[in-house]
């Protein structure tokens, strides 16, 4: 069975939030002071989580990602993600994370059915690190990580690179690449909450990879059919690759494969889309087929373009940790 949406695109990805709590709080994600926290009784149980992965790929989602807020900081989180690695016909089972626990659970999410890691990492430098995320250590970070590859993960790492604050990281970056099997992917400043002078933060993806190329040579890589809206690149002789995502210079909405549920059981069609459907009456009555429908009609309702060009800009702001990184 095969997910399509209006455009012809391919519908095999779906982002599924468990939590919206955080044990950071990046600049770029919420506001200084945090958000309104969902109650637990408005977050999506492990079960009822559970029932939508399992509709989504018998419907034609062949890729799970579970994000946050950071799921990690979510009881019980392992045991759930084996029940996810088991759900026949799921092709790939990844996670994102801020990497602060991994120093401690890696070896259990591998052992869990993780197939890959995606950890946010926004600077190398502990004071600017700690700048970003109002307060993370970085120290803590890369030890997660390098706990993530002794547990034999193919490791992501998302750098959201900001003028002025960390893109004179870029090439620093980059050589992570030369002698580790690490993909570093270098993502556009969003303007998600909307925080003053966002535009002047932005660096645009060509500009990221030109700063990058003139210091190294590198070279297109094919993308997995079921990847998400990267261009990926090797530089020569390098043992991982780097990436760049530019949701505000280049659109890659043509290329958009993915749908996604939050926390609290909406389903959404693009992470800048204001509305969504409510997933919580199907929920509670354990109803299948309607949820299968439900996704469905996510997938029909789905735009051709978000709304963050420059000139548009017509989304309501959000913190990420509510929607789902």
């Amino acid at each position: 069975m095969e997910l399509t949406d209006p455009y012809g695109r391919t519908i095999n990805y779906l982002r599924l939030s468990v939590t919206d709590r955080c044990n950071m709080r990046c600049l770029y994600c919420m506001p200084a002071d945090g958000i309104p926290l969902l109650s637990h009784g408005d977050i999506l149980s492990y079960e009822e989580l559970l029932l939508i992965a399992t509709t989504a790929v018998a419907a034609g989602i062949e890729k799970i990602r579970v994000t946050g807020g950071e799921p990690l900081v979510r009881r019980g989180i392992v045991p759930f993600l084996a029940r996810l690695a088991a759900i026949p016909g799921l092709r790939q089972l990844v996670l994102t994370t801020n990497g602060l626990f991994l120093e401690e659970m890696a070896e259990s999410l591998r052992e869990a059915g993780v197939q890959r890691l995606n950890i946010s990492l926004d600077s190398l430098k502990p004071e600017t690190f700690a700048a970003v995320t109002r307060g993370g250590d970085l120290h803590r970070v890369l030890a997660g990580i390098a706990a993530a590859e002794r547990a034999g993960f193919p490791v992501k790492i998302n750098m959201v690179v900001m003028r002025g604050v960390n893109d004179r990281e870029l090439l620093d970056f980059a050589a992570l690449t030369l002698d580790r099997p690490l993909t570093v992917r270098f993502i556009e400043y969003m303007p998600a909450i909307r925080a003053d002078n966002w535009e002047a933060r932005i660096v645009p993806g060509e500009e990221i990879l030109d700063r990058i190329g003139a210091r190294f040579s590198f070279s297109p890589l094919e993308r997995d059919t079921a990847a998400g809206p990267a261009r990926i690149f090797r530089i020569d002789g390098a043992a991982g690759s780097i990436g760049v995502i530019t949701p505000v210079s280049g659109h890659f909405c043509g290329e958009c494969n993915r749908i996604r549920v939050t926390s609290a059981g909406r389903a959404r069609s693009c992470l800048f889309a204001d509305t969504g459907l409510d997933l919580k009456p199907l929920l509670a009555r354990g109803d299948q087929e309607g949820l299968a429908a439900a996704l469905r009609t996510v997938v029909a309702r789905k735009p051709g373009r978000h709304s963050l060009a420059a000139e548009e800009q017509q989304h309501t702001p959000f913190a990420m940790s509510a929607i789902g990184g």
